[in-house]
């Protein structure tokens, strides 16, 4: 072979393997950008940033001028540094941005003041603060290398609860306003080979019914455009089961839910990595920010827990950090009520809310709440159609005012109470005439009219109606001290969004800027009466989160009070929030919703499992009825303080088609315990196997007894003494054979 062709073949394979490498060399760079997730970066070197709870533990790692990666979020390993040396870590950017190599969904989408379209964030500093001794906060403070551009990723952990709250801070310095077109609460990308998702769906009248089903690859989101009733269709919150099918007492479960008062999105991103990411937050859809230079932007905050012992074990945590930070009083009991909507609707007087005081005060009740229909007086309220803003009491229907009906509650030794929709106004009232720009309207439309056809919002973007709404609460509350708790109604969703108050170019802002306002005003009315209960209603189960509940100490669960539909609504309201917040009352037969026809105790078995109430007409029960209604007040006081503040454990799903529910609380000490049965259909053929109980001492021994009885027939097993472990490995038969029976049983430790 001659010297040239040997150096023409040396040269072939010096190309083909340059070829070859260079190749490779692309594969591997742009690989990333071809697949459905974000880079994983290297982790020698980083420090450690641990967020830990009693039982679970949320790594970081990363290091100043690198990038801050999320690890692990999970039980709390023996030895953490095992998550990174095993390879089980992430090693995902904690917070991933647009325009750069991150193809998957983003956590922030920003659009900076020169027109580019891409951040990149690194690591400034990781400072952790106590904030008592059970609550530590850490705050992650990220930077933009090539612009004035801040985000600070802020983890704030309940120890003893086993829940993490996380939010987000945006800021920059840039010459001209920076655009944000996404900017999550919270990012977490999540492995799974068999990830099922819990969530919350449903309507008026048929609210929070439980959705469960496998995340198969795609996209799954959680949102709402509504911003007033929020929490009418979805809810913004989840249970992610990583094990398969959701277990209430086995399996890792990831739960959470979104603190806010206004729209939201949560995405659950599925690839084929087996991988979820989760992004929760504001709705960006609806909502894009303008942020001027030096101003901050701070997301709602997204409540955490993590759960090896199924879905169960995450309520009870969310529940326990509910009652102790998340709620308004969440260890005050809650007060037992008659509600006059379901007895009289508008048609209210004065001798019929005495009557009302009388008998609620008769039955046991502790307080009595007079709803629509009170006020207005150029346009009587007698509809839904006029009066909303016209809060003067009406001459006609209480020629004396309230103070003879505060008057008859006190010498009855009950409070009372009074209905509100203060964020609303009429067509037809003396409000709109006077202040027709008070009213979200948009120029060069019509404004579209809510409940009635004549339903309006007040813009409480405006610092004049925050004023409005806040001295309508405030000199009632004044000239009438004696009212001690207001159910606060919405009855409208957004329309014709747009305010004056905001910058022409920037009302895309509007939902933030409302719930802001709104949340003003909540603010002022709570410092200045922080004893007067708050109610939250918005046609039934509209404002159901835990961003309402830090102003609001309960919600009205649903307009339908029907006892068979409220199992299954409370039954998915259970899965996130306390019964102590959860509204539950006891109903007319034929119920006035659904036209059904239930038994009295099973109606109020039903509403023994939450905050009980009356929505009724106590003077329409024969004698019979009332001995029933006042015993079973009676019980339920017996066993309140073990339902509003005790664990829950749900049994038996309505949702299995088994035809029975149950479900149980068990106090902090496990002392005692109540467990309530309800048959859900006629069961003549079958007998149910034994109801295995949870949550007792195996050691201690309980007393069986049944409360709240229709007859003289007592259990089989009325009195006697079982150890927890039998209670719990075999249970107790339920032998209810016919539709709508109910059992509600104490159990109380014997020495």
């Amino acid at each position: 072979m001659s010297k040239l062709k040997k150096h023409n073949l040396h040269l072939s394979l010096s190309i083909s393997v340059l070829f070859i490498f260079t190749v490779f060399g692309i594969f591997f760079i742009f690989c990333p950008l071809l697949s459905n997730e974000c880079p994983s970066f290297p982790v020698a070197d980083n420090d450690t940033y641990t967020i830990e709870t009693k039982n679970t533990s949320l790594v970081f790692t990363g290091k100043h001028e690198g990038k801050f990666l999320f690890q692990y979020y999970g039980i709390k390993p023996d030895d953490l540094s095992q998550i990174l040396t095993s390879g089980s870590g992430s090693g995902e950017e904690a917070y991933p941005t647009f325009g750069i190599n991150c193809i998957a969904e983003k956590a922030l989408y920003a659009i900076h003041s020169d027109g580019n379209v891409s951040t990149n964030l690194y690591l400034d500093a990781v400072e952790t603060i106590r904030q008592g001794e059970n609550v530590s906060l850490t705050k992650v403070k990220l930077y933009d290398n090539k612009y004035p551009f801040k985000v600070t990723l802020y983890y704030r952990s309940y120890f003893n609860e086993d829940v993490i709250e996380s939010w987000t801070v945006i800021s920059h310095t840039e010459k001209s306003p920076v655009t944000l077109n996404k900017f999550a609460s919270f990012y977490m990308p999540v492995s799974s080979y068999t990830p099922w998702l819990s969530h919350f769906h449903g309507h008026w009248a048929n609210e929070f019914n439980l959705f469960e089903e496998k995340l198969e690859r795609g996209m799954k989101v959680i949102k709402n455009n509504n911003g007033i009733r929020g929490t009418r269709c979805d809810n913004p919150s989840f249970m992610l089961s990583l094990d398969g099918k959701p277990s209430e007492d086995k399996g890792d479960v990831i739960a959470g839910t979104l603190s806010w008062t206004g729209t939201y999105k949560i995405s659950f991103d599925s690839d084929t990595k087996n991988k979820v990411n989760i992004i929760a937050g504001i709705n960006d859809d609806v909502s894009r920010i303008v942020l001027k230079s030096g101003e901050e932007f701070e997301t709602p905050a997204v409540i955490l827990t993590y759960s090896r012992e199924g879905k169960g074990q995450a309520s009870r945590n969310l529940h326990r950090w509910a009652r102790n930070y998340g709620i308004r009083d969440g260890h005050k009991e809650r007060m037992i009520l008659l509600n006059s909507w379901g007895g009289v609707y508008f048609d209210i007087t004065e001798d019929k809310m005495l009557d009302m005081i009388s008998d609620i005060a008769a039955l046991g009740g502790e307080l009595f709440v007079m709803d629509d229909g009170w006020f207005g007086n150029k346009y009587p309220r007698n509809d839904e159609t006029t009066s909303l803003g016209d809060w003067m009491v009406n001459s006609g229907k209480l020629p004396n005012g309230l103070d003879p009906l505060i008057k008859k509650a006190k010498n009855e030794d009950i409070k009372f109470g009074i209905w509100l929709e203060p964020e609303m106004t009429n067509l037809k009232s003396e409000l709109t005439e006077k202040h027709p720009d008070w009213i979200v309207h948009q120029p060069n439309r019509e404004t579209v009219m809510g409940r009635g056809g004549s339903q309006m919002l007040l813009d409480l973007c405006k610092p004049e109606v925050q004023d409005f709404v806040y001295h309508t609460i405030h000199d009632l509350l004044v000239k009438h001290p004696g009212i001690a708790y207001i159910k606060w109604d919405a009855n409208h969703y957004m329309t014709n969004i747009g305010s004056l108050a905001i910058q022409p170019n920037n009302q895309s802002r509007f939902y933030i800027e409302y719930y802001k306002g709104f949340q003003k005003t909540l603010d002022r009315i709570i410092a200045e009466h922080p004893d007067v209960v708050l109610q939250a209603c918005a046609s039934g189960g509209g404002r159901v989160t835990y961003g309402y509940l830090k102003y609001f100490h309960e919600f009205w669960t649903s307009d339908n009070s029907d006892a068979l539909s409220r199992i299954y609504m409370q039954w998915g309201t259970s899965h996130i929030f306390p019964a102590i917040n959860m509204a539950s009352h006891v109903s007319a037969s034929p119920n006035h919703q659904t036209g059904r026809e239930l038994p009295l105790k099973f109606r109020f078995d039903v509403a023994m499992t939450g905050r009980l109430g009356l929505e009724m007409q106590p003077k329409d029960l024969s004698l019979e009825e009332w001995q029933f209604s006042e015993n079973a007040i009676r019980s339920y006081k017996s066993i309140r303080d073990i339902v509003q503040f005790g664990d829950l454990y749900r049994l038996i799903s309505p949702y299995e088609n088994n035809g029975i529910a149950s479900l149980m609380y068990v106090s902090p000490g496990k002392e005692r315990a109540v467990f309530f049965a309800f048959n859900l259909e006629e069961n003549l053929k079958y007998v149910n196997p034994p109801t295995r109980l949870r949550g007792l001492d195996p050691d201690k021994k309980y007393r069986i007894t049944e409360i709240n009885k229709a007859s003289k027939q007592n259990l089989r097993y009325e009195r006697q003494l079982f150890t927890g472990k039998f209670l719990m490995d075999i249970g107790l038969r339920v032998n209810m054979r016919k539709a709508y029976q109910s059992m509600v049983v104490k159990i109380t430790e014997i020495d």
